[in-house]
């Protein structure tokens, strides 16, 4: 008996024409519950007459199709990934095949040639369930920053960090690697970011301690009601751009995605051109890369308005991105920082400034500025202060030597003379051998006769 392999439809199509032949249903009225037309029904009508059930089975199965591909072309394909692309996701890799060899083949047909040669593995997530959340109208509403660290240069160059910064509202991305996460990085990728595109309304990074301060507020800061805050919160409270603290990455899911699309392609990519520097990698990203994934993954934003803030001068910027510190003038206006001490100069005397507070900020190009209720005061560098005189030292007596005492010196002889002698106390034994002693020395010897 011969086993024949069937799908649903063809079952149904079995069960149908079966009841045709025993005269229990008109074709027409089969052809209207298989949905197809009448001149269909009656081709499979007639296969049914003569094969039986054999001629419902559709007559492709188990050929090869028409579109398939040479085998030659799916081995060079599969020996160029093994030779060049291992690791590379299908996409990237047929992207690849397309524009360094030439073999144009779909990412699907290329996942499927791994699958079957054992060089790829389907993998699916199971994530818990979160709501998503909309996507600010208009560009500019809402920026995402975050760092990544990651093996960049697999090993070839030094750790880094790619610093990234993602628009909310249409996907455009800036990015750029630094030695660490800092705020001198954080300082610089969005002084880019401003002057490329304008200021944000708001940005959305992680709590770390680049945005965040967790130590208690001082006297002088609940005082002035603005709370323990650290250099880049200071400077976008001054620059008005709101912050938003993320409690988990899933929060901000956009720049984490992207951090994925960068360390999947973007660490690819340098492997096949050799970048193990830093200078090399912000060329690359600057000048190829990021072009690549804003035309490629930008979306348009629902409201066309810019959301950007106007962008301040690029003074106010330099002098708002800086490290300021508060200090206390002294009496001779001058004031230290960094171990240098810094002189006000005579013009501010209308101020009053000896024993209040001044803000110094440093630049990040290292050049330094004196603030008094936000306004800049000019100042020069103070002479060394005077070496203090020392007071000369009171002279000391000659350091004498001490000897120790010869073996025939008085003061040897007097110890030994009166030194005390031990006398152990008497025992039964010892008074016994004493009293027998003493009465044979009382009692007067006798002659002993000789004969």
């Amino acid at each position: 008996m011969e086993m024949i392999e069937m799908n649903t439809r063809e079952r149904r199509r079995m069960t149908l024409m079966t009841r045709v032949a025993e005269g229990l249903l008109k074709l027409r009225m089969a052809a209207e519950m298989l949905v197809v037309s009448y001149r269909q029904a009656k081709r499979i009508w007639r296969r049914y007459r003569e094969e039986g059930d054999v001629g419902l089975v559709r007559r492709g199965r188990g050929r090869s199709s028409n579109r398939t591909r040479p085998a030659a072309e799916r081995k060079r394909a599969v020996a160029l990934y093994v030779k060049q692309y291992g690791g590379f996701g299908p996409l990237l890799a047929s992207e690849h095949l397309a524009s360094d060899h030439g073999i144009k083949v779909d990412h699907e047909t290329l996942r499927r040639w791994l699958l079957s040669a054992g060089l790829w593995a389907s993998r699916r997530r199971r994530e818990a369930h979160r709501a998503a959340r909309e996507r600010r109208p208009r560009r500019g509403d809402l920026v995402q920053i975050d760092g990544s660290e990651h093996d960049w240069f697999e090993g070839r160059g030094p750790r880094v960090v790619l610093m990234v910064m993602i628009d909310d509202a249409t996907n455009k991305t800036l990015a750029r690697f630094y030695e660490g996460e800092d705020t001198a990085a954080a300082y610089d990728i969005f002084d880019r970011y401003v002057c490329q595109e304008g200021l944000p309304v708001a940005l959305y990074p992680d709590r770390d301690s680049i945005y965040v301060c967790t130590r208690e507020a001082c006297l002088e800061e609940e005082l002035a009601n603005v709370g323990p805050e650290t250099q880049f919160a200071r400077a976008m409270r001054e620059l008005g751009v709101g912050l938003i603290l993320a409690h988990s990455p899933q929060a901000k899911g956009r720049v984490e995605r992207r951090h994925g699309l960068f360390q999947d392609r973007l660490v690819k990519e340098m492997r096949l051109l050799g970048i193990r520097t830093l200078v090399a990698a912000n060329a690359y990203l600057d000048g190829t890369f990021l072009a690549l994934v804003n035309a490629r993954y930008t979306v348009k934003a629902r409201d066309p308005t810019n959301g950007h803030q106007t962008r301040p001068t690029t003074a106010t910027l330099a002098l708002v991105l800086s490290w300021q510190e508060p200090r206390t003038v002294a009496k001779d206006w001058t004031l230290c920082w960094r171990n240098h001490r810094l002189q006000i100069d005579a013009r501010h005397a209308a101020l009053g400034l000896p024993g209040r507070r001044v803000v110094v900020a440093e630049r990040r190009n290292g050049t330094l500025a004196i603030l008094h209720n936000k306004r800049l005061l000019t100042f020069r560098n103070a002479p060394a202060p005077a070496a203090p005189r020392l007071r000369p030292a009171a002279p000391q007596a000659p350091h004498l030597t001490r000897r120790p005492p010869a073996a025939d010196h008085p003061w040897r002889r007097s110890a030994l003379i009166h030194r005390p002698v031990f006398c152990p106390p008497p025992t039964s034994y010892t008074a016994h051998s004493r009293g027998a002693e003493n009465r044979a020395a009382a009692t007067p010897s006798r002659a002993v006769p000789t004969t």
